[in-house]
């Protein structure tokens, strides 16, 4: 019987620098961006495991023993880090969810129930609870809103099913879990996104898990050992791209014009590694003068990106617009469109960045001034939210 009503939140990320050459074994930086998934955890209906997502219009409850039948059939099925298709394919008939389905209300359905099962199977039965899960990040920006829906999930599920301790204290707004605890919950989240992505890095689930900033490169994730908390202002051109063309553009690029590609990648490869040596020397709360260095560095990257071939018209303008407020700008992630960031300073003026806004949004674009650098996954009392994250989790 799980008797708490709690709330779970888990942040975005963005890429700070690394954008493609990643692909090819160069170091990539990315960043928690304070935009962050909510989960609201409460007690159930006796029998029930229901679970609301209201940005996608998803709202599903199933009786705990059917759960336990289906967790029976698919017994000894998905062990070990990755998703076990067997498990999948039972999880997917169980939701009534067409074979391949790729549409976001399918995948996040399939996600809560694969997840729920597998997690149950090795930690013993989730109780009747209720969840709701609302994010401030965009669907399909590549902000990671799945990997931070993922890591939410992971969280509430093996602290219900007692896998991981509830660390809120009676009187405490927020609490987080141990180092030991965490990476069970990254490991976990990990499961969540191959049900959705298929064959995710691991980076976004570990941003989301950790926060702050990792190093990622062939593989391999290292949280940098600290990191400042940086404004940005992050903005959604809303042109849609396709990251396997512009990877593939990319890769062609590099075979047609070795000579001249390789030593670009080379170049954003020293980026990634020098900026890295700059956050980390940087205060927590850094002064204006530790900005100029971050900011050459965004300006040669988005050089670099556009001669890759990732650029964008949208792209060039967001950079044009913020350069009229002498703001610095990059792209971040696939490019082609997408979401770019721009450096706020800390001796910008409130008018300067409402202006530098309104002309972006001018554009057509989607703005939001937030930061990088944010926790990873906390546990909240549900009295220390927001009013308006507390109203989207009721209006369920």
């Amino acid at each position: 019987m799980w008797a708490r009503e709690l709330a779970v939140s888990a942040p975005g990320k963005v890429i700070l620098h690394g954008e493609h050459a990643v692909v090819l074994g160069k170091v990539a930086l990315a960043v928690a961006l304070d935009l962050r998934t909510f989960l609201r955890l409460r007690p159930g209906a006796e029998g029930r495991l229901s679970v609301s997502l209201p940005g996608v219009g998803v709202r599903r409850s199933w009786d705990t023993p059917g759960l336990r039948a289906l967790r029976g059939r698919i017994a000894g099925k998905g062990r070990g880090r990755r998703t076990c298709p067997g498990a999948l394919r039972g999880s997917r008939e169980f939701a009534g969810i067409a074979a391949g389905a790729s549409a976001p209300e399918s995948l996040a359905t399939l996600a809560f129930l694969y997840m729920c099962l597998a997690i149950s199977a090795k930690y013993g039965d989730v109780p009747s609870v209720d969840m709701v899960v609302w994010s401030e990040l965009p669907t399909g920006a590549g902000l990671g809103s799945s990997a931070a829906y993922a890591v939410c999930l992971a969280a509430a599920l093996l602290m219900v099913c007692g896998a991981i301790s509830c660390p809120l204290q009676e009187g405490e707004s927020t609490a987080r879990w141990t180092e030991e605890e965490l990476a069970l919950i990254n490991s976990w989240a990990f499961r969540g996104e191959q049900v959705i992505h298929g064959n995710p890095s691991g980076v976004d689930n570990a941003v989301g898990t950790w926060g702050g900033a990792l190093r990622y490169q062939a593989g391999k994730i290292t949280p940098l050992k600290r990191v400042p908390t940086l404004r940005i202002l992050l903005t959604n051109t809303k042109v849609p791209r396709s990251t396997k063309i512009l990877v593939a553009g990319v890769k062609e690029k590099i075979l047609k014009f070795p000579a001249i590609m390789n030593p670009v990648l080379d170049s954003i490869d020293a980026i990634s590694q020098e900026c890295q040596s700059v956050l980390e020397a940087m205060p927590a709360n850094p002064s204006p003068e530790h900005y100029p260095v971050l900011e050459e560095f965004f300006d040669i990257n988005q050089h670099h990106l556009n001669v890759l071939g990732v650029g964008h018209p949208s792209l060039d303008r967001l950079c044009q617009v913020t350069a009229s407020h002498s703001l610095h700008s990059k792209l971040t992630g696939a490019g082609g469109g997408g979401c770019g960031i721009t450096l706020l300073p800390p001796d910008i003026s409130l008018l300067a960045v409402e202006a530098a806004k309104q002309d972006l949004c001018a554009c057509g674009f989607e703005c939001w001034e937030t930061k990088i650098g944010a926790p990873g996954v906390t546990l909240h009392s549900c009295s220390s939210l927001s009013a308006q994250v507390l109203h989207a989790l009721t209006q369920s």
